[in-house]
Formats: C-alpha cells, structure tokens, sequence
C-alpha cells in the first residue's frame, strides 16, 4: 500500500478511496482494515489488467427473522450498480443468488437499469454444479461477492447475531472456489465469502462472535468496508481510475439518485429489509441514505475529470 497521501497515482488515490471506506460501524472491524490495506488497490488492478473481463457475480443474505423475512439490502444494491458499471463498459456479467433473494436482485438490477442481466438461482442444500457448469462454458474469468454469507469453520453459515441461517443460504460459496476463475470479496463483517483471506484468530479476537461466525472461505482478492455497499462504489471508482475508457461507465454507477432508486425499488418491489433493523426500509446497516452517500460523495470526489488534477489531501490525512 503506498503511503503517499499526496499523490495523485491511480495506487495512491485507490488507497484513498479504501480509506474512505474503512469506516469503523461498530463492528469491531478496524483490525481487520489494517490487515486487508492495500486490499482494493491489489483487486482492482488485477482486474483492470485483464483486457476483457468476463464476471460473474455472488450476492444475496437472507434475513429470515425480518418483517418480512427477505434478502437485505446491503448486497444486491452494490451488485446492481457494479453490473451497470460493467455493462456500460461493453463487459459481459451474470449474477448468482439464492432463489429467495432473487426478486431483491431482480429489482435492483432493473431500478439500476440493466434489466437483461442473467441471474441464476440455487437451493438451500442443493448442488450448484450446473450453475458452475454454466459459469465455466461463458467464460466467466473473475467472480465477485459482496455481501455473501459464507460458512464458518463448522460448515454452517452464520448473521452478526450468531443465529445459523444455513437453512436460508446456497452454497454458492462452492460457485465462488470452483474456478478457474480468479475471486474478488467485498464484506464488512467476518461472516461474508472471502473473510478465510485474514487469520481466523484475527475475526474472533475483534469482531463479535468472531469465534464462530467467521467464515473460513478464502478469496484471491479482500477488499473491506464498513458496510459491504461502499465497496461496491469503491471497486467503481477505482476501475476509473485504472482504466480511462471505463470511466464514464464506471462513474454512471456512483449517481446518487440511481443509488437511492435502486435501494428503494428493491425494498418496494423484491422486498427487501434492512439486515440490521429488521425492517422493511430503505437503509441498509440501519444507516439512511445520506450516511450512505457522504461516504459515496467522498469517493467520487477521488476521481480527477478528464485532464485535471485530483483533490489535495486533507492536511494530516491518514
């Protein structure tokens, strides 16, 4: 991770847009950002680096002790926009989720105006060969999670309370490993696919019930936030960075009224709930959308207009 704060190199202003995310929520994560620095700057230019992408995406956590029981919103809403970036880049993606989350991705997906993205759905229990069989024929080549509940060291998935949502949840974390694809995973809280990256002494020493909800599924590339949706804004922005002929697609994913839209068609029309609340409103991590879009202000601002300077550094920044 480069310590030059100054800077305006597309490495330097990626780590300042992570800082911009690590955020600290209350989930006792500020140890793992420091473990997974650098993280965002590792996975975005991997990705850049490959002419042609081909992405498949990995979302959906159910919350089957909401009002209703539906998928959260935290999740499905970066993936929409992630998918908006990636179509407008001319790039191909598809979208796997669980069956009972597929309506919340459906919406977002359509709110966030790529309605013809394929989503493939799967069972709790059941076998998600065929998906990987598909995946493999379409010449998926990187795959990214965000938000993606993942098995803990005893094989059953787990929410921030500690509560087992096996029941609720595919093993799509199989999809994410299957290869040969290279992975990408964005979580916020130790029980998201990915999270097997950091020691596993490292989510039980700090994060609640760390011991036993943190999952051990490991990816290529971690990249944290405070909330798993800031991820999505941050791989946007820094894949404009990194790639001048993506910006302009890349930076129609960071609109902030297409930000709310997408989070409120989803609770509207899939629906979807608040992982954190419970409830059935447009929030995600109990945080309203303004908090939400400070933090995607912050990172837009990161990203210079064609043929001018990026923004100084705050004086003593980090």
């Amino acid at each position: 991770m480069t310590t030059n704060h100054g800077s305006t190199s597309p490495e330097a202003l990626t780590d300042r847009i992570e800082t911009a995310i690590h955020q600290n929520v209350g989930r006792g994560m500020d140890a793992v950002f420091q473990a997974t620095a650098g993280g965002l700057w590792r996975a975005t230019a991997a990705l850049a680096a490959s002419s042609r992408p081909k992405i498949g995406l990995i979302t959906g956590f159910f919350v089957p002790g909401a009002d209703p029981p539906a998928a959260e919103t935290d999740g499905p809403a970066g993936a929409a926009l992630l998918a908006l970036g990636f179509r407008r880049s001319g790039l191909q993606c598809r979208l796997a989720t669980d069956t009972i989350c597929a309506s919340a991705c459906r919406a977002a997906m359509v709110a966030a105006g790529v309605p013809d993205v394929l989503i493939d759905t799967a069972e709790p229990g059941r076998s998600v060969g065929g998906i990987i069989d598909l995946w493999r024929q379409d010449g998926i080549d990187w795959v990214i999670s965000i938000e993606r509940c993942g098995p803990a060291a005893d094989g059953r998935s787990y929410n921030m309370r500690g509560s087992d949502i096996s029941a609720y949840a595919a093993p799509l974390d199989r999809l994410f490993t299957a290869g040969p694809w290279r992975t990408i995973a964005i979580g916020d809280g130790g029980n998201e696919v990915g999270m097997g990256r950091v020691p596993r002494s490292l989510i039980a020493g700090h994060v609640p019930s760390g011991e036993a909800i943190g999952c051990v599924v490991p990816a290529d590339f971690l990249i944290t936030a405070g909330v798993s949706h800031w991820g999505a804004y941050a791989v946007l922005a820094a894949l404009a960075l990194q790639r001048p002929e993506w910006r302009t697609a890349m930076v129609a994913g960071l609109e902030p009224a297409l930000d709310r839209a997408v989070v409120e068609a989803m609770v509207r029309d899939g629906p979807a709930v608040d992982g954190v609340s419970l409830r059935r409103e447009a929030t995600i991590d109990a945080l309203g959308m303004e908090t939400h879009q400070r933090v995607l202000a912050a990172v837009r601002e990161l990203i210079p207009a064609p043929g001018t300077a990026a923004p100084a550094s705050p004086a003593g920044a980090a």
